[in-house]
């Protein structure tokens, strides 16, 4: 089969990269089509591949900010061309979904989120934009979230990355969809069952993240917080924190494990579709303490009475005072928390596992495609 792969951009290696990676290894021939690549922000992952980008790829600046070509993506998406290809499958978050695939091909999309732009994070993104620029992107998101609708019915078959986005799929678009959780690459990581003195967050440093949250309450209580990623938040965020949270900008991948397994726990304090990095922290054997919404709920044992094994604390409320409750309730019942149960969980979630999901799901939705 001639199968092409669709992403929204190719800017670095997330959640959603690790997804298409995982598949791409299943299916080593397949060509790849983003709206932008850009090959220094891998390590030769996706260099066997073909792969086609948009005209975005092309404009100004495009290299610093390609988000500010938000209201040209929908265009950008439609204008590849699948009409060679025996398959089409989608891994979206903001526009891939709508690529325009003829009609006697089959289109599944792997969702991680209707576009959280236009959608249940739109305020996020607005929050801090002057006046008129703020009344410009909320006309472009108020055409984005009309054109999400309108192209659902492009997709034959629906994949959700976790119940949180199933909801979402059934709310936004009116549509079944099957659960297949994205990859954990468990193997890579050791169990740590020391730490030194700090806690951690690891993450891409974007409004949805809610880093601020996190320094804010490490602010407070005086603690050692290393904040681990980049982003545009970035000179925001550092210019916010105070001398006890540290910052590693671009760590590595070498740097990334020893970050998880030197910390006392990981900060997670945003609301996540699904969330890798909690499960990558549990792998080492660490404990979570995370906002009660999204995926972690999924991903994640709370300490309660009916547990008898937990791998981290929750937190209701984004709140500064919410979080320092949480940390504190940690800290008084940290040996609750073992790190075998930790790896476990993760175990639950290995890279194995979404590739053999994933390759029944796309051959019965092909089988159901070619039924009809």
């Amino acid at each position: 089969m001639e199968i092409a792969f669709v992403c929204d951009w190719l800017t670095g290696m997330r959640g959603g990269e690790k997804c298409l990676k995982a598949i791409c290894e299943l299916y080593p021939e397949a060509n790849i089509f983003t709206l932008a690549y850009y090959p220094e922000k891998f390590n030769g992952e996706f260099e066997n591949h073909t792969i086609h980008t948009s005209f975005i790829q092309r404009l100004p600046g495009n290299g610093h900010n390609f988000r500010r070509y938000l209201p040209l993506f929908p265009k950008a998406i439609e204008s590849f061309n699948f009409g060679s290809y025996d398959l089409v499958v989608s891994f979206s978050h903001c526009v891939a979904k709508g690529a325009i695939v003829p009609e006697h091909i089959p289109h599944i999309c792997y969702c991680h989120t209707p576009a959280r732009y236009a959608w249940h994070m739109r305020e996020t993104y607005l929050a801090g934009m002057n006046p008129l620029k703020r009344s410009v992107f909320s006309f472009a998101l108020n055409q984005l979230k009309k054109w999400d609708i309108a192209t659902a019915n492009r997709v034959n078959y629906f994949i959700a990355n976790s119940q949180h986005v199933q909801q979402r799929i059934d709310c936004c678009y009116n549509r079944d969809s099957q659960i297949v959780y994205p990859p954990v690459n468990v193997a890579r990581f050791t169990i740590s069952r020391s730490h030194h003195d700090y806690y951690l967050v690891l993450s891409a440093m974007v409004p949805y993240k809610c880093i601020d949250l996190a320094i804010l309450a490490f602010n407070k209580n005086g603690r050692r917080l290393i904040v681990a990623g980049s982003g545009p938040e970035y000179s925001r965020l550092k210019a916010l924190a105070k001398t006890n949270v540290e910052f590693v900008v671009h760590p590595d991948d070498r740097m990334v494990e020893q970050l998880y397994g030197g910390c006392h726990a990981l900060i997670f304090p945003g609301e996540e579709d699904f969330g890798i990095v909690p499960l990558e922290a549990q792998a080492c054997g660490k404990p979570v303490i995370a906002y009660a919404k999204g995926g972690a709920l999924e991903t994640i044992i709370g300490i309660d009475n009916e547990n008898t094994t937990a791998t981290g604390v929750f937190f209701k409320e984004q709140t500064v005072l919410a979080l320092q409750k949480a940390i504190e309730l940690f800290e008084s019942t940290e040996d609750k928390i073992k790190p075998e149960d930790c790896r476990q969980n993760a175990e639950r979630f290995n890279v194995s596992r979404y590739k053999a999901q994933m390759a029944q799901h796309l051959e019965s939705a092909i089988t159901l495609f070619a039924s009809k």
